[in-house]
């Protein structure tokens, strides 16, 4: 049984419940502005603390949130700033590739590169391109920039493929303006990633310009006619008198390249690479015979120019000389020349004649 005092606290409890569901029903049936008055009082003074805590509650709510919204946008942006360079150079990349394949004339396949055909070996390629698309052993293989090497293998659906990092690497080049003929060859110093290439068999009396474009010339019967193989830097060694072997910088990098192409026939592709370099040589050349015309013109025009010159020179200095000078007078008249006589003939005197003998006067004598 409930005692007094219980009785009392729940007597209180009861008009307490009734006292605010009265409040309740008429501040229902208010007008709208004293509800919103009374509201607005209560929250201002006794409510003030509570309604503290809740605004600050909701606004450390509200932070975490946008603290985890604005963590993850800054990793998101992050991957994609990460990522952006390396798609627009792939982007490049594959550009370059469709322009390269729309210029060849040559029956080509596309390949991907894998990876490594072997895991210490960073000289050699693999690409997913093998027997089923027509490739075959020797076949070269072509990025946009230049040569990268020649099928070494090909097995059903994949290939190996030699760079020109390769100890085995051999093409014979020639240089843009077809002025020198030699072999490229890597240059076997120092470790595979920083291997060069050389142009070898120069002859001693030829001499290449740093920045030349050394192309490959097709004999051979390997690699085609008019592909960039690399760029000359300057004199690796030389023999006196003999030749000069020029180190070139490659014109691709195998390590950077994702595609390829694998050229199936042998005609000339130098129309496929119209580099900038070839350009340059070619507009070198045709402004070196274009300045070479003018300097002969020059000189002609020069020439001209003294003997013109000199010639108003020499009449001027008649004419002032004939006028300064007296009248002469008239020649006077020759005789006429008889026959010719010679000066000692009208004076000739016979000689005596000292052979004549002399008779021997008569003694009488008796022989």
């Amino acid at each position: 049984m409930l005692r007094q005092a219980d009785h009392s606290y729940s007597r209180r409890d009861t008009v307490a419940l009734a006292t605010c569901i009265l409040l309740a029903v008429i501040a229902l049936f208010l007008p709208s502005g004293w509800s919103q008055g009374i509201a607005g009082s209560f929250r201002e003074t006794f409510l003030a603390p509570l309604v503290w805590l809740q605004a600050r509650a909701e606004e450390g709510r509200t932070s975490r949130f946008r603290f985890r919204a604005v963590t993850a946008q800054r990793d998101s942006a992050a991957v994609l700033a990460q990522s952006i360079p390396v798609l627009q150079a792939e982007n490049q990349r594959l550009r370059q590739l469709l322009t390269l394949r729309s210029r060849l004339r040559v029956p080509y396949v596309a390949a991907e590169v894998m990876h490594q055909a072997h895991a210490a070996d960073d000289r050699m390629l693999l690409i997913d391109a093998g027997r089923e698309g027509g490739l075959a052993p020797f076949q070269p293989v072509i990025a946009p920039e230049g040569l990268i090497g020649a099928v070494w293998e090909a097995s059903q659906a994949t290939a190996t493929v030699m760079t020109w990092a390769h100890p085995e690497f051999r093409v014979s080049a020639f240089t843009a303006d077809g002025r020198v003929f030699g072999m490229v060859a890597p240059s076997g110093r120092g470790a595979a990633s920083e291997a060069a290439l050389e142009f070898r068999a120069a002859s001693y009396r030829d001499t290449l310009q740093p920045g030349t474009l050394v192309l490959s010339s097709g004999l051979g019967g390997v690699y085609p006619k008019g592909v960039p193989v690399g760029t000359v830097v300057g004199v690796a060694r030389e023999q006196a008198g003999w030749e000069r072997v020029y180190a070139l910088r490659p014109a691709a990098n195998p390590s950077a390249v994702a595609h390829v192409l694998v050229l199936t026939g042998t005609a000339s592709v130098a129309d496929a690479f119209p580099g900038d370099s070839i350009l340059a040589a070619v507009r070198a050349d045709s402004l070196a015979r274009v300045a070479t015309a003018d300097s002969l013109l020059r000189v002609r025009i020069a020439d001209s120019v003294k003997s013109a010159v000199r010639d108003s020179a020499a009449r001027a200095v008649a004419a002032a000389a004939s006028a300064a000078a007296p009248p002469a007078a008239p020649p006077a008249a020759r005789p006429t020349p008889g026959p010719a006589v010679r000066p000692d003939s009208a004076r000739r005197v016979p000689r005596a004649d000292t052979t004549r003998r002399v008779p021997a006067p008569d003694t009488g004598a008796v022989r």
